[in-house]
């Protein structure tokens, strides 16, 4: 089992935090596209290779984020029509979300199996999450949802 966090900046125009491991290195850098349309994310590991790729896409009726894993489109994250309460569905290859992702305390679960969780840590400066990996083969995915998951919100407010 791994674990990583999550801490983004309050104040970062640009979108740009990291993932850090429990001993606090850097594992993942993320960085967002500043005045760009469309609005992407970019996840690179320790040697700046991007592992993921983030998009919104630009003309939909709705919000669309698609999430691309090793250059492979892995996860689409979709607005739902609804009056009241915002809905959105992900669809993933044989990944599954359960629990409350929009309050970022979910379980991953791949083929009946639980591959990752993640949990938002409350009372802190900033949004910041824990990831507890438990298929280390799922990790860029892992981390790759949950960065997509948070963008969907920060959309999500921008937009109320």
């Amino acid at each position: 089992m791994k674990q990583l966090y999550i801490k983004q900046k309050v104040f970062s125009l640009s979108g740009k935090f990291t993932v850090k491991d429990q001993q606090e290195n850097d594992v993942y850098y993320v960085e967002g596209s500043f005045m760009q349309i469309p609005k992407t994310f970019s996840i690179m590991n320790t040697t700046r290779d991007e592992v993921a790729l983030i998009t919104k896409k630009v003309f939909s009726f709705l919000p669309i984020f698609l999430v691309e894993v090793n250059g492979k489109e892995a996860i689409t994250i979709k607005k739902e029509l609804a009056f009241f309460k915002p809905r959105y569905t992900i669809d993933a290859v044989g990944i599954e979300v359960q629990g409350n992702w929009w309050d970022m305390d979910f379980q991953i679960i791949q083929h009946g199996l639980v591959v990752g969780t993640v949990s938002k840590k409350w009372f802190t400066w900033g949004d910041s999450y824990e990831v507890q990996i438990l298929d280390e083969a799922m990790e860029a995915i892992i981390i790759a949802l949950v960065v997509a998951i948070d963008c969907v919100k920060a959309d999500q407010a921008a937009a109320s």
